[in-house]
Protein backbone atom coordinates (compact mmCIF):
# COMPACT_ATOMS: atom_id res chain seq x y z
CA UNK A 1 0.00 0.00 0.00
CA UNK A 2 2.82 2.36 0.78
CA UNK A 3 4.37 1.96 -2.67
CA UNK A 4 0.96 2.54 -4.30
CA UNK A 5 0.48 5.80 -2.39
CA UNK A 6 4.03 6.85 -3.21
CA UNK A 7 3.54 6.10 -6.93
CA UNK A 8 0.21 7.96 -6.92
CA UNK A 9 1.84 10.98 -5.22
CA UNK A 10 4.62 11.08 -7.80
CA UNK A 11 2.11 10.88 -10.64
CA UNK A 12 0.10 13.74 -9.13
CA UNK A 13 3.23 15.88 -8.80
CA UNK A 14 4.15 15.19 -12.43
CA UNK A 15 0.65 16.14 -13.61
CA UNK A 16 0.65 19.34 -11.54
CA UNK A 17 4.08 20.36 -12.84
CA UNK A 18 3.00 19.67 -16.41
CA UNK A 19 -0.08 21.84 -15.98
CA UNK A 20 1.91 24.65 -14.36
CA UNK A 21 4.48 24.61 -17.17
CA UNK A 22 1.78 24.58 -19.84
CA UNK A 23 -0.04 27.46 -18.19
CA UNK A 24 3.08 29.57 -17.78
CA UNK A 25 3.77 29.16 -21.50
CA UNK A 26 0.19 30.04 -22.36
CA UNK A 27 0.31 33.08 -20.09
CA UNK A 28 3.61 34.34 -21.48
CA UNK A 29 3.27 37.85 -22.80
CA UNK A 30 4.19 38.43 -26.44
CA UNK A 31 5.60 41.69 -27.75
CA UNK A 32 2.50 42.23 -29.89
CA UNK A 33 0.19 41.66 -26.92
CA UNK A 34 2.22 44.04 -24.75
CA UNK A 35 2.07 46.75 -27.43
CA UNK A 36 -1.65 46.18 -28.04
CA UNK A 37 -2.32 46.52 -24.32
CA UNK A 38 -0.27 49.73 -24.08
CA UNK A 39 2.29 48.22 -21.71
CA UNK A 40 5.40 48.85 -23.83
CA UNK A 41 6.37 51.27 -26.52
CA UNK A 42 9.21 52.24 -28.82
CA UNK A 43 11.84 54.71 -27.65
CA UNK A 44 14.03 56.94 -29.80
CA UNK A 45 17.02 54.99 -28.49
CA UNK A 46 15.98 51.95 -30.54
CA UNK A 47 14.86 50.02 -27.50
CA UNK A 48 11.54 49.21 -25.82
CA UNK A 49 10.37 50.97 -22.70
CA UNK A 50 7.63 50.49 -20.13
CA UNK A 51 4.88 53.00 -20.83
CA UNK A 52 3.64 53.19 -17.24
CA UNK A 53 7.08 53.65 -15.73
CA UNK A 54 7.07 50.65 -13.37
CA UNK A 55 6.43 47.44 -15.27
CA UNK A 56 5.28 44.12 -13.85
CA UNK A 57 7.91 41.39 -13.73
CA UNK A 58 6.48 39.73 -16.87
CA UNK A 59 6.53 42.98 -18.81
CA UNK A 60 10.00 43.91 -17.57
CA UNK A 61 11.28 40.46 -18.53
CA UNK A 62 9.86 40.89 -22.03
CA UNK A 63 11.45 44.35 -22.34
CA UNK A 64 14.82 43.06 -21.13
CA UNK A 65 14.78 40.07 -23.50
CA UNK A 66 13.77 42.09 -26.56
CA UNK A 67 16.27 44.86 -25.76
CA UNK A 68 19.07 42.35 -25.28
CA UNK A 69 18.33 40.81 -28.67
CA UNK A 70 18.13 44.23 -30.29
CA UNK A 71 21.43 45.33 -28.76
CA UNK A 72 23.18 42.22 -30.07
CA UNK A 73 21.77 42.89 -33.53
CA UNK A 74 22.72 46.58 -33.40
CA UNK A 75 26.27 45.65 -32.37
CA UNK A 76 26.55 43.28 -35.33
CA UNK A 77 25.31 45.98 -37.71
CA UNK A 78 27.69 48.57 -36.24
CA UNK A 79 30.64 46.23 -36.57
CA UNK A 80 29.74 45.21 -40.13
CA UNK A 81 29.33 48.84 -41.20
CA UNK A 82 32.30 50.11 -39.19
CA UNK A 83 30.20 52.66 -37.33
CA UNK A 84 29.44 53.26 -33.69
CA UNK A 85 26.65 51.57 -31.78
CA UNK A 86 24.91 54.86 -30.91
CA UNK A 87 24.42 55.72 -34.59
CA UNK A 88 22.82 52.32 -35.26
CA UNK A 89 20.59 52.62 -32.18
CA UNK A 90 19.34 56.05 -33.21
CA UNK A 91 18.61 54.96 -36.77
CA UNK A 92 16.82 51.86 -35.47
CA UNK A 93 14.79 54.04 -33.11
CA UNK A 94 13.65 56.30 -35.93
CA UNK A 95 12.79 53.27 -38.07
CA UNK A 96 10.87 51.60 -35.24
CA UNK A 97 8.88 54.80 -34.65
CA UNK A 98 7.92 54.97 -38.32
CA UNK A 99 6.88 51.30 -38.34
CA UNK A 100 4.88 51.53 -35.11
CA UNK A 101 1.19 50.89 -35.69
CA UNK A 102 -1.29 53.67 -34.94
CA UNK A 103 -2.58 53.27 -31.41
CA UNK A 104 0.70 51.87 -30.10
CA UNK A 105 2.93 53.98 -27.89
CA UNK A 106 6.05 55.89 -28.86
CA UNK A 107 8.22 58.01 -26.61
CA UNK A 108 8.66 61.66 -27.53
CA UNK A 109 12.06 63.40 -27.20
CA UNK A 110 10.73 64.95 -23.96
CA UNK A 111 10.38 61.44 -22.51
CA UNK A 112 6.58 61.56 -22.54
CA UNK A 113 4.69 58.60 -23.99
CA UNK A 114 2.01 59.16 -26.62
CA UNK A 115 -0.11 56.95 -28.82
CA UNK A 116 0.92 57.12 -32.43
CA UNK A 117 -1.80 58.62 -34.56
CA UNK A 118 -2.86 57.33 -37.95
CA UNK A 119 -1.24 59.12 -40.86
CA UNK A 120 -3.58 60.31 -43.55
Amino acid sequence: MSSTVHRWTIQCVIVVLSVVMACSTAWALSLGDAKDRGLVGERLSGYLGAVSGKASSDVQSLIDNVNQQRKQRYQQIAKRNKTNLKAVEMLAGKTAMKKTKPGHYIQLPSGQWTKKEATR
